[in-house]
């Protein structure tokens, strides 16, 4: 998605050209951001942390740069996805299945919602634990192509991607960061610190 390259500097040398908004009338409609662009906003407005990674390498020391920063070199990591076990096979993780004695989560989710900036999980990422269940700290790798407009279309490719079996325990996470005066509106919500690394692959 050339969005991110633009942001984020990537290597890309074709420059976009730029449409004058001068003398919009109000009564035009709003224009509506592209769909890479309104999750940024909405994902980092949810207190997310936010990496984005032109090539494997780039997720790497991404990983790396994380783990360091929170010291997490000599703690275990919640791991359910054999996957990502393999995928991340250089850095000799200690994994458990236990949450209570792990540091973080790192996982992978179904989609990336644009909407309001939240990541849509199933039992394909956490079987069948609730959220509240979890380590608070979560890194999620992720790709581009898993993004979404919705809701209704992130389900829709749930529903499609898994038509022999549709997963289970299918729920959203929105807030990433701790909320410190909690009132009825954010009674029950289990906020996450959460890292996105995200492999441009589109």
């Amino acid at each position: 998605m050339s969005l991110f390259r633009k942001i984020f500097g990537g290597k890309s040398e074709r420059s976009e050209e730029k449409v004058p908004n001068d003398e919009r009338s109000k009564y035009m409609p709003d224009t509506k951001l592209p769909v890479d662009e309104r999750f940024t906003i909405n994902f980092k407005a949810n207190g997310g942390k936010f990496l984005y990674c032109e090539n494997i390498e780039e997720v790497y020391n991404s990983l790396e740069n994380i783990i360091k920063e929170n010291d997490w070199s000599d703690k275990k990591v919640f791991l359910l996805d054999d996957r990502l076990k393999d995928l991340f096979k250089g850095f000799e993780l200690q994994d458990t299945k236990n949450t209570s004695e792990s540091a973080y989560f790192l996982t992978t989710c179904e989609h990336l919602i644009s909407d309001d900036g939240s990541l849509l999980i199933s039992s394909n990422q956490i079987a069948e634990k609730k959220l509240k269940e979890l380590p608070s700290n979560f890194v999620v790798y992720t790709t581009t192509s898993q993004l979404v407009e919705n809701i209704g279309e992130g389900l829709k490719g749930i529903k499609n991607k898994n038509r022999p079996k549709i997963p289970t325990n299918i729920t959203k996470i929105k807030h990433f960061k701790t909320i410190e005066n909690k009132d009825f509106l954010t009674y029950g919500s289990s906020a996450k610190n959460l890292y996105l690394l995200l492999l441009e692959d589109l």
